[in-house]
């Protein structure tokens, strides 16, 4: 029979790497209740006008990356590709727009893109969204956690943060025409994609990687130069946070981001230590998304950071805390009733000392084959049940990490014996 597999793009994190998954996702919980955010968990499929509604129609997310399917009613919906569109909808069907929320998630989303090294088909996302804070102190504070999280994380040295305003929608509006009307005048020297979004998504362009296309950025018109006065202020009172704490960044007039929301400050942080797919966080300020999905107007503004891409940085820079053994304690038995005795004793110890991670071998197999897989546990002990334990109520305690001679213990100073041992 032909052998089924996942399906490509779509990885399995094994045991082995999920222990660091854990690990960064405990330290970005952590900052993140530091600074007052509660996690909602939001559903994995939604309506598919919420993402044309949010991300916009002429994206690529939604023209060739979403993963959409007609249910048996007949309604079209979409794996999310994003999880801000859903954060927000939550956040109006649920009345919870009356006060500033501070709000993040995590989990998997979904887009139908090339599988390479840190990008895949289900990748997973942590995310933080503020609702309900318009002034640009919020903006400040959001890159501020970011940061703190690289100093928890231990990677502080090796990320850059990139910010730059894109002001209001009229201000967007008029350096998209003009930026059309430069760029039109060199339409040959664009590449394929930059031709295609001339019309559909300009701002898009200014991504582009392409050498050609970069060359003829150099002298397109700034945004800069397009601002609103208020997005100009803002935008220099977000810096002055920033210099005041001392977080370096570099303003980069060519980040725009690539979702239709998005207005004001939009941000990046990027590292050097992963090739092309450098950026590990991104967000920005969104303050009409919430109207534009049927809420009442209220700002927004939130970042959403890549697992994988952490992980792999992690791995890099070998960051993250050294592997520990799954096990603490093996058990082994032989014997008529040793079996039974150890399931027992076991359970007990558990009720004792819950922190304590025991396995019991089961399976049979001699004492000698059971203990080298108690050793190939990684376990810091072997309890080992015979026929003599059984008959006196008692455990024979190997060391297997330990030069020191085994010991037989009554069943009621087991507990004792193992907690002084890993208090050690």
């Amino acid at each position: 029979m032909t052998t089924i597999r996942a399906i490509r793009g779509m990885s399995d994190i094994l045991p082995d790497e999920s222990e660091r998954w854990q690990y960064l996702e405990r330290t970005v919980a952590g900052v993140l209740a530091s600074y007052g955010y509660g996690e909602i968990r939001l559903p994995i499929v939604e309506q598919t006008a919420l993402f044309r509604r949010s991300i916009g129609e002429v994206t690529d997310i939604v023209e060739k990356e979403m993963y959409s399917f007609d249910d048996r009613n007949g309604e079209s919906l979409t794996l999310r590709p994003e999880g801000t569109a859903g954060c927000v909808r939550a956040a109006i069907q649920n009345s919870l727009l009356g006060t500033v929320q501070r709000l993040w998630y995590s989990g998997p989303m979904f887009r139908y893109e090339r599988p390479q090294k840190g990008r895949q088909r289900q990748f997973h996302q942590i995310g933080a969204e503020v609702f309900g804070v318009v002034t640009p102190e919020i903006d400040a504070e959001l890159i501020l956690m970011t940061a703190r999280l690289w100093r928890a994380l231990g990677v502080a040295e090796h990320v850059e943060l990139q910010v730059n305003s894109i002001g209001n929608s009229a201000s967007r509006q008029a350096f998209r025409a003009a930026l059309v009307e430069y760029l039109s005048a060199h339409h040959a020297a664009l590449d394929e994609d930059s031709q295609r979004r001339l019309l559909s998504n300009p701002l898009r362009i200014l991504d582009s990687k392409h050498p050609g296309t970069q060359a003829v950025l150099t002298h397109a018109p700034l945004l800069a130069d397009y601002l609103d006065d208020e997005s100009k202020a803002d935008f220099v009172r977000v810096r002055e946070l920033l210099d005041a704490a001392a977080v370096p960044y570099v303003v980069n007039p060519s980040l725009v981001r690539g979702l239709d929301y998005y207005n004001k400050t939009v941000f990046e942080w990027v590292t050097d230590r992963l090739g092309a797919q450098g950026t590990v966080c991104a967000g920005g300020r969104y303050d009409s998304l919430v109207e534009q999905l049927g809420g009442k107007p209220t700002p927004g503004i939130g970042f959403a950071m890549g697992k994988e891409r952490l992980v792999l940085l992690l791995e890099a820079l070998e960051a993250a805390p050294a592997a520990v053994p799954a096990v603490d304690v093996y058990a082994v038995n032989s014997g008529g009733g040793a079996e039974i005795a150890a399931f027992t004793a076991l359970e007990t110890l558990r009720s004792a000392l819950p922190g304590l991670r025991i396995v019991q071998h089961t399976g049979g197999g001699s004492f000698r084959s059971q203990l080298k897989k108690a050793d190939k546990s990684g376990a810091r002990w072997a309890l080992i049940w015979g026929d003599d334990e059984v008959a006196n109520a008692t455990v024979t305690v190997k060391s297997l990490r330990e030069q020191a001679e085994q010991v037989a213990l009554p069943l009621a100073e087991l507990a004792g014996f193992l907690q002084r041992g890993t208090a050690s």
